[in-house]
């Protein structure tokens, strides 16, 4: 069984399951990779398309197949020697509907459910009138208008006895104690309902396996049973008045309070995942929730059908180090029963959002990241930082507010703050107060004043959260230096007046050591407000406004820093093999804004900067006749529009109309999200038909050859041009993530071009035929460069290098970083460094800003007048022969001093091994 070396990240579901994954390791094994990383396998939502939507944590998806299919999927993967990491969600799961057990059980019984503490409710809300019974804010309509037209249903569930609220799809539980009152007004047997209103939460939960509850559906299947249940509907019937009314005070009695969906940012008294009403946080702090919702993951490895984890989203737990170090302690205790097929190995990984100055805790005892990181790193730097002004006064001269990415994500910042999470905002002002009031220091500090000190305060904090709740943590020094930072840039938005009460916020929120219950609260909530605010002010909105190049609009990276030096390449390349050599290196997730692909060619526009500005504004002027109305769409979603086509547009012309139409409807799709997260013309909350019927139009005519000709030829021109720089740039990427200190990740079909946009355009499923069919030919880097628009040359390139991955593995996994020098006409377009491990030597020469090399674009190869220029300087030469392993018949003598002559005469990308 091989080690951790190079994964697979696939999206299972119904339409690919985990036989389907099963069928296709054969090719996983042939192309290289170690181990499939699938997306979550436990029972989600009915239909869900990606499993984030947890229901029960007790078993394997039926509608991936169940545990058969992943004991079929695992002797697949073992007779092949690969592994499975599985994608595990221990921060929230899905709510609203029907079918979650725990959360039906909370509703039904409130704060005195065996369940309330899985959830992070607040039973003592800001609203009075909300104490004891928690908002359930999934009505279509308010709260009487659902009443008045009939839109809630008193239904009986024979199967189980019990008694549920109907709303479309949603059904809300009648406390099971109520069943007698209901009971005792339509004759039903006394002792029954004696029975019933004896029950206490932890007699019945919300269940139908329990003896009063079995009794009610055995007499509710009688001729009595019916009848009677028949009068207690009609009693209910929202169609008369006297049913409303019997209605209204059945639910009033409930320890829920049935809500519209408008009223959950001023109301919502639980937790979410970000903003999102349909998935509950849980309290995995909590051990019993923790064993709970990681019990059948911890069977699975303990049996030998996973042999990893992958935790989505842990900056949302309330402490991550403490859960980090459970997880692997509880996974380790385990890993004695392991079958002796299965690999001892154990791999953990987090989902995680580093900031530019932020590393990982080394006191969680994880493996590292998902690899947003990485992504971030490789990308800019491969943009060239020359383009930066030109692309700058372009985005400016047109988009009149919010110059810079700063005034974006501020102004973005705002915005969320105050309209998406403004109930968490008040449950934290408030929680200030109250500790204010405990000190005569303190004590004249007024909940307005606090809530202004403490939106200035979230206004400037950049990183996603501090870890001051979190006892394992280790050292608190990064995260008092980020409150530090963030209030001094607070301040220069605040009074002089309020400077004193902002050292005191710091001062709570940073205060470590302390045991006050109130305090570890207001820490614990800021830190769950500080995350969701950045993921959905940032990447969700500030990424979709602001458009001075959409490839550093990426999960994990600041649009704001256009490039980053090599130098700064190799010293995050030298932490991260020191600290965390195990980490993923990702260019492509299922949550990533553009492909791997399009994003490259993109990038090739930090180059070309001054040609994209004439074009630009050429299209502005000429494709002005094509808006319905006036500016619409205005000028800063048509410049992000036609940087969001020249990502995705076709490498050959489209074949037919229909080709034409499909591209056409990817756009719209992509575009009525991209609009909607922008939120300054439409939402999703408020969407403005108009203006986006009107951006619809206009993208329709853009893509009409009838309509828009010039326009068409125009994007033809520019992304034939740039191309095959964009290949290079893609190939570099893909070659550094391959070999550079880390475990290579490899998202769902992108072994060739991906040019995909947003989900969930980059979920579509994979034609894994054609790509085992290209992977079986017998062909060479040179024959499929001269093709390389069929995507060929990318995967030949993949399956090379993992081949040899897998044949010296430990070069990878224990192998030194060395940065190599590069000198001479072309330096500052070569990165090149060396592995090296028990005498094998690794030296990975590739090319970035390739435009300035001029690329051929019949088969990638570069003009040679400037690499034959340029030298490597090696500190080890070595006594053998260099040999590469991507071009056939390339070699070169040792020397400590190499000419980049040896690229000339193919694609300028090399590995050359030295044994």
């Amino acid at each position: 069984m091989n080690g951790l070396r190079a994964t697979i990240r696939l999206q299972l579901h119904a339409g690919f399951t985990l036989d389907d994954a099963a069928a296709r390791v054969p090719y996983f094994a042939r192309l290289g990779l170690s181990h499939v990383y699938a997306s979550p396998i436990l029972t989600a939502r009915p239909g869900s398309m990606h499993g984030y939507d947890t229901l029960d944590y007790g078993r394997v998806n039926p509608e991936l197949g169940g545990r058969d299919a992943l004991c079929r999927l695992v002797a697949c993967l073992r007779a092949h020697a690969m592994g499975l990491i599985a994608d595990i969600v221990p921060n929230h799961m899905a709510v609203g509907g029907a079918g979650n057990r725990w959360w039906e059980d909370v509703l039904a019984w409130g704060r005195d459910s065996v369940h309330a503490h899985y959830f992070d409710i607040d039973w003592d809300a800001f609203a009075p009138w909300l104490h004891g019974r928690i908002l359930v804010p999934f009505l279509d309509r308010s709260y009487g208008a659902a009443l008045r037209d009939g839109m809630l249903r008193l239904a009986h569930e024979a199967q189980t006895g019990m008694f549920f609220v109907h709303h479309h799809e949603h059904r809300f539980p009648v406390c099971p104690r109520h069943y007698a009152a209901l009971l005792a007004d339509v004759g039903a047997p006394a002792d029954l309902c004696a029975e019933l209103g004896a029950l206490t939460p932890a007699g019945a939960g919300c269940r139908g396996d329990v003896p009063a509850l079995s009794r009610l559906a055995a007499w509710g299947a009688t001729a009595d049973g019916q009848a009677a249940i028949a009068r207690i509907m009609e009693r209910h019937d929202t169609r008369t008045a006297c049913g409303r009314s019997a209605l209204h005070e059945l639910l009033g009695r409930q320890s829920f309070r049935l809500a519209w969906w408008r009223t959950t940012p001023d109301l919502i008294n639980w937790r979410r995942f970000f903003d999102i009403t349909g998935l509950a946080a849980l309290c995995v702090e909590h051990e019993d929730v923790f064993d709970a919702v990681h019990g059948h993951i911890l069977d699975l490895y303990a049996d030998g059908l996973i042999d990893g984890v992958r935790v989505d989203h842990v900056d949302g737990l309330t402490e991550p180090a403490a859960y980090c170090l459970r997880l692997r302690q509880r996974l380790m205790a385990v890993q004695h029963l392991r079958p002796a097929t299965a690999p001892q190995h154990l791999s953990i990984h987090v989902e995680k959002i580093l900031h530019e100055r932020e590393h990982l805790p080394p006191s969680w005892q994880v493996d590292g990241t998902t690899g947003y990181d990485f992504m971030d790193q490789v990308s800019a730097m491969l943009h060239d930082p020359d383009g930066t002004a030109l692309l700058d006064g372009l985005w400016r001269d047109h988009a009149i507010a919010d110059p810079t990415f700063a005034d974006t994500e501020r102004n973005a910042r705002a915005l969320v703050l105050h309209e998406v999470f403004p109930a968490e905002l008040s449950g934290l002002r408030t929680l200030l107060a109250a500790i204010a009031q405990c000190s005569a220091d303190t004590c004249d500090y007024s909940v307005g004043r606090i809530g202004a000190v403490l939106s200035a305060l979230l206004m400037e904090f950049h990183f996603y959260r501090t870890y001051f709740s979190d006892d394992a943590q280790g050292g608190y020094q990064a995260d008092h230096a980020v409150l530090k930072a963030a209030a001094h840039g607070a301040k220069a938005h605040l009074l002089p007046s309020c400077h004193d009460m902002m050292d005191w916020v710091v001062g709570i929120l940073g205060r470590t050591g302390t045991r006050d219950a109130s305090i570890h609260e207001a820490q614990r909530r800021f830190e769950h407000l500080t995350a969701p605010l950045a993921a959905k002010a940032v990447e969700d909105t500030s990424f979709y406004r602001y458009g001075r190049l959409l490839s550093r609009n990426e999960v994990g990276s600041d649009p704001g820093k256009m490039a980053l030096p090599v130098a700064r390449f190799h010293k995050d390349n030298l932490h991260r093999h020191k600290a965390y050599p195990d980490t993923l290196l990702a260019t492509a997730t299922h949550d990533h804004k553009r492909g791997e692909d399009a994003r490259m060619r993109l990038a090739v526009l930090s180059e070309v900067a001054a040609r994209w500005h004439d074009l630009v504004n050429r299209w502005i002027v000429r494709n002005a006749h094509l808006r319905r109305r006036r500016m619409t769409p205005d000028r800063a979603d048509e410049m992000i529009l036609y940087q969001a086509m020249l990502g995705a547009w076709p490498l050959v012309p489209w074949p037919d109309a229909d080709a034409r139409q499909e591209f056409h409807d990817r756009i719209v799709a992509w575009q009525v999200k991209a609009l909607r997260e922008a939120k300054r013309h439409t939402s999703w909350t408020d969407p403005d038909m108009e203006y986006e019927d009107g951006c619809r139009e206009f993208t329709r005519r853009l893509l009409d050859p009838r309509a828009s000709g010039p326009f068409i030829a125009d994007m033809d021109m520019i992304v034939a041009t740039i191309a095959p720089a964009a290949a290079l740039n893609s190939l570099a990427q893909l070659l550094l993530r391959l070999a550079l200190p880390g475990v290579a990740d490899l998202y769902q079909g992108t072994e060739l071009w991906d040019f995909s946009l947003v989900d969930p355009d980059n979920r579509q499923p994979v034609d894994f035929m054609l790509r085992q069919t290209m992977l079986q030919q017998d062909t060479s880097l040179h024959q499929q460069a001269a093709q390389w628009r069929t995507g060929g040359v990318k995967m030949y390139l993949l399956q090379k290098v993992l081949a040899f991955r897998a044949q010296y593995p430990l070069v990878f996994s224990k192998g030194s970083y060395e940065p190599v020098e590069v000198s001479g006409a072309a330096e500052k377009h070569v990165i090149a460094f060396v592995r090296r491990y028990d005498g094998i030597a690794l030296l990975v020469v590739v090319v970035r800003h390739a435009w300035g090399l001029v690329p051929s674009p019949h088969d990638l190869s570069l003009d040679m007048s400037l690499l034959e220029q340029t030298y490597l300087s090696l500190k080890v030469s070595g006594n053998g022969t260099w040999r590469s392993i991507v071009h056939e018949g390339r070699m070169h003598a040792p020397a400590t001093r190499l000419a980049l002559s040896f690229l000339q005469g193919g694609v300028p990308v090399d590995c050359l091994v030295q044994i």
